[in-house]
């Protein structure tokens, strides 16, 4: 495109990031906003309804003199695919483009594994959703895929998962797919939508720590996403935070997602059975393998002993952790998310004891501590609002 086309497309695409920033406009609200003339921006309006991108509301309530049309974005004009990758199953659902979530399938068994087939059921569990509704499949622009460990979002490369092709992980679901796909790191994509929530009252310093099988951090500095040079930022479960001989699944030794983590959790509670601690969760888990994270938070909020003590330890060196971020980053607000999170005040109060006596008090002064209101589905909604975020730019 060039001259006049390239204009009037530029323009369409300040229009819609407008609108979708004040959700509705009038055509002279738009022009003195845009420094462009009426009739343009008319013209334009109109051109973008008849894309079906827009629709008029019908006149303002206003008393003085005539009435002005309201214009806003079409809510089913577009439809955005988010997909949350977890330990053992996925996420999958559709956000419109007024960023309400249409639906939302959760808890897909599902094994993630660094295999081809792993990548095969992946695809498979997208191209069966989107095949459910045909309407669904005429209308997504966009896939935005979540995985854990590091993601180059602006290459769509995955470091840990799906690494063996030349191509980008993106691109290769976008073959299997035939839709643009995004890929994003699953902790960041949460703490996106928490970051867009309205529980974050405009605050434009906080973190997000994301606590499930992993430790992730989200940051949003001066009101923006940070992902370093690489896209990598976010690492705080790999801080050699313990002198001990744990490896880690990055391959070093002594990290703070050790000891703090999912998957620490479970070690440590199978050695406290082996060591003959007492837990309601000995007789139906005999031999211990097949005991996971869910289980034990499940028995915490039963009121287990054995799990409650184990996840506020784990929650108390965390919190030790935390100080560290407070020091740095000076956060107005911290939000936990994750399945841990689900135990409530056995997770929390030991997070906020610790915070107390390892921070500055003239720090810890400025910082909120949150716990997110939910878990799943956030990851799905995230996802999408990227992908709608990185579009519009």
């Amino acid at each position: 495109m060039s001259g006049i086309v390239f204009k009037n497309h530029t323009l369409k695409k300040r229009i819609i990031r407008l609108l979708d920033k004040k959700g509705t406009a009038t055509i002279n609200e738009i022009s003195k906003k845009l420094n462009s003339s009426v009739p343009k921006i008319n013209s334009l309006i109109q051109e973008l309804i008849y894309d079906e991108l827009i629709e008029d509301l019908g006149t303002a309530e206003t008393g003085v003199g005539r009435r002005p049309h309201l214009y806003s974005l079409k809510s089913d004009s577009i439809y955005f695919l988010g997909v949350d990758i977890e330990y053992n199953s996925i996420n999958i659902g559709l956000v419109d483009f007024k960023e309400n979530l249409v639906v939302l399938e959760k808890n897909i068994s599902f094994n993630l594994n660094n295999t081809e087939e792993s990548l095969n059921d992946l695809c498979e569990i997208i191209n069966s959703f989107i095949k459910k509704n045909s309407y669904w499949r005429k209308k997504i622009v966009s896939i935005g895929v979540n995985l854990s460990g590091r993601i180059n979002h602006t290459t769509g490369y995955s470091h840990n998962f799906f690494n063996f092709h030349e191509q980008p992980l993106s691109e290769v679901i976008k073959s299997k797919t035939n839709i643009t796909t995004f890929i994003e790191n699953d902790t960041q994509a949460k703490a996106f939508y928490e970051f867009k929530s309205k529980k974050t009252n405009n605050n434009n310093n906080i973190l997000y720590i994301y606590v499930d099988y992993g430790l992730g951090l989200g940051v949003l500095a001066d009101g923006k996403l940070q992902y370093g040079k690489s896209g990598y930022s976010g690492g705080f479960g790999h801080i050699p935070f313990f002198d001990n001989e744990i490896i880690c699944r990055c391959g070093k030794k002594g990290c703070l997602e050790t000891e703090v983590s999912g998957r620490a959790l479970v070690k440590q509670f199978k050695e406290k059975l082996s060591l003959g601690s007492a837990s309601s969760l000995q007789n139906k888990f005999k031999n211990n393998k097949n005991l996971n994270m869910t289980d034990i938070i499940d028995a915490a909020n039963e009121g287990d002993t054995l799990s409650i003590e184990l996840i506020g330890i784990l929650a108390s060196k965390l919190g030790k952790g935390i100080s560290a971020l407070i020091h740095l980053y000076n956060p107005e607000l911290i939000i936990f998310g994750g399945t841990l999170t689900e135990t409530g005040d056995y997770f929390f109060l030991p997070v906020q004891i610790a915070v107390n006596k390892y921070t500055l008090s003239i720090l810890r002064s400025d910082t909120q501590l949150q716990l997110a209101t939910i878990s799943k589905g956030a990851g799905v909604i995230g996802a999408c609002l990227l992908v709608k975020d990185r579009i519009l730019k």
